[in-house]
């Protein structure tokens, strides 16, 4: 699979990655098995990048990468984990001494010493501006407890202000047909700056694989089902913020646009691969079939124009309103 250096790590990832948020069950039980199982076919397609979070399943989907890694340590596997969402949402609480007791925990759910990629997990916006923020952040490097830090962002204002600190080694930014903000100034400032854009919330959380319907029940604890309206975090992370209903329609419309041979998610995979900036993309895959067809969205012969024009149109017909005032 094509690889592509992350920004100011200097490292290597494949352009599809693999988003282990619900294998943490966060979104419906998943079996340890079976999430071993995932992690091995992402692997053997061709990926060789893992993002993850310390509150992923409250650490589990972090120590289920721990123990795949040590019976793979040949795998090559580039990991990023998140912290900051462990207290509460204060920018006081991102400090120096949560940061490192945040680190200790995640460095031992991992098995390792130095963390490959540590990003703050869509923290307050004001956090952006601190000073003593980055110093303790570059004190984190400097004990050699993390090699490089970056962010995960809500909005593209606050990707902006992250890129623009000199230390960011990247940013990750959902990214997806509905949602095409970023396209606009996020992603040109980063690569100017060399810092390294990975695509998060890629399909939508599962509309644009067009598979749902108004009938589609999803489990009490899957946050499609309980965050609809941003009850319990920010609304854009669950379905990129567009109405449930909207949203189903929107991607009847997209599946069409699929060129033959490529499934709708595959289309949406490919569609993100190969706009300028973005380093890596990362769909989550509750099953190995998933992630085996996701890591193939990178074999995929580029889209053409009237695909990319068809999801420009699209876009500004029925998500636009929706969602660009917002994020």
């Amino acid at each position: 699979m094509e690889q592509r250096v992350l920004g100011s790590t200097g490292r290597a990832v494949s352009v599809v990655g693999l988003g282990t948020w619900q294998l943490g069950s966060d979104w419906g039980d998943v079996k340890e098995a079976d999430a071993i199982a995932v992690l091995d076919a992402a692997v053997e397609s061709g990926v060789t990048f893992f993002d993850t979070a310390d509150v992923y399943g409250d650490g589990r989907s972090e120590q289920l990468i721990g123990r795949y890694l040590k019976d793979r340590p040949d795998a090559g596997i580039f990991v990023a984990t998140k912290m900051g969402r462990r207290a509460e949402q204060r920018p006081e609480n991102y400090n120096l001494d949560n940061f490192r007791a945040w680190n200790d925990r995640s460095r031992a759910n991992l098995g390792v010493d130095t963390l490959d990629l540590v990003q703050l997990h869509c923290p307050p916006t004001a956090v952006y501006d601190s000073d003593a923020l980055y110093d303790a952040l570059d004190t984190m490097v400097g004990e050699q407890r993390i090699a490089a830090y970056a962010v995960s962002v809500e909005t593209c204002d606050e990707a902006l202000a992250a890129i623009a600190r000199p230390g960011v080694a990247s940013v990750q930014i959902i990214l997806n047909p509905f949602r095409l903000k970023p396209l606009e100034k996020v992603l040109p400032a980063a690569a100017e700056a060399g810092v390294g854009i990975i695509a998060r919330v890629p399909l939508a959380s599962g509309l644009l694989s067009g598979k749902y319907t108004r009938e589609t029940v999803f489990a009490a604890d899957d946050h499609r089902a309980y965050n609809r309206h941003g009850e319990a975090f920010d609304q854009g992370e669950t379905f990129s913020g567009v109405e449930y209903g909207t949203g189903l329609e929107a991607a009847v419309e997209f599946a069409a646009l699929a060129p033959e041979g490529a499934t709708a998610a595959q289309t949406a995979l490919r569609w993100i691969i190969q706009q300028p900036g973005v380093t890596s993309v990362i769909p989550g895959a509750r099953s190995v079939e998933q992630a085996r067809a996701n890591a193939a969205a990178a074999a995929l012969p580029e889209l053409s124009p009237a695909v990319l024009d068809g999801v420009r149109e699209l876009y500004d017909r029925r998500i636009r309103a929706q969602v660009h005032h917002r994020w």
